[in-house]
């Protein structure tokens, strides 16, 4: 807040300080207030905020500045009429406040929620790579698996992407049936389930 727009507060709510102790009868009407030194005095502030806040209450109706005679209280009803709009302005100061500040936090929550969005992706790519990757395994001659189809060895609920045989072409996409040999290296996608890992190593 510059301090342009603290002074500005200043003498504004100093001109509802002098409309309430009207209204409140402190300062009746036809009473003269204190004079200018004496009320920077008393609300420890300059001549010239005074004199703002004086021109305000005389510009509402509420008291009459006059050269020789001071600040006279002019009209109790017009310094409640003040009060009201004050409290009005008061009213949309605060929500403009709060609404400004609420932005500012949903600005906030907004990147942190970017931030960790980015973040678990990177995590779960991460897992996932881990997790679900291509592997070669070999199947060793005395594996159990040998002379088993991928469907006996329950393979199949792998996904086996290739069967490597030495001397022959690669046979892609296996079928169920496809029958498993001493030597062959099978190219598995995703985390071999241990309990299938019998007779196998990776290569």
């Amino acid at each position: 807040m510059s301090n342009n727009e603290v002074h500005v507060a200043r003498y504004l709510t100093i001109a509802a300080d002098l409309a309430d102790r009207i209204v409140r009868g402190e300062y009746p009407e036809g009473h003269k207030i204190f004079g200018r030194s004496t009320l920077a005095g008393k609300y420890n502030v300059s001549p010239e905020t005074i004199r703002r806040a004086l021109t305000l209450l005389q510009e509402a109706g509420i008291v009459e500045v006059a050269a020789g005679v001071g600040v006279v209280v002019k009209s109790v009803a017009a310094a409640g009429k003040y009060l009201d709009d004050f409290d009005q302005r008061q009213a949309l100061v605060s929500i403009h406040e709060r609404l400004h500040q609420l932005v500012k936090e949903r600005d906030r929550l907004n990147h942190e929620i970017s931030r960790l969005t980015e973040e678990l992706m990177e995590h779960t790519l991460l897992l996932e790579t881990k997790l679900y990757k291509i592997e070669d395994w070999k199947v060793v001659p005395d594996s159990p698996l040998v002379g088993q189809t991928l469907s006996q060895s329950k393979l199949c609920n792998q996904k086996v992407l290739a069967i490597q045989r030495v001397g022959q072409e690669d046979i892609l996409d296996p079928k169920p049936d496809s029958v498993i040999q001493a030597g062959d290296i099978l190219t598995i996608y995703g985390r071999l389930d241990p309990a299938l890992r019998q007779g196998l190593i990776r290569v």
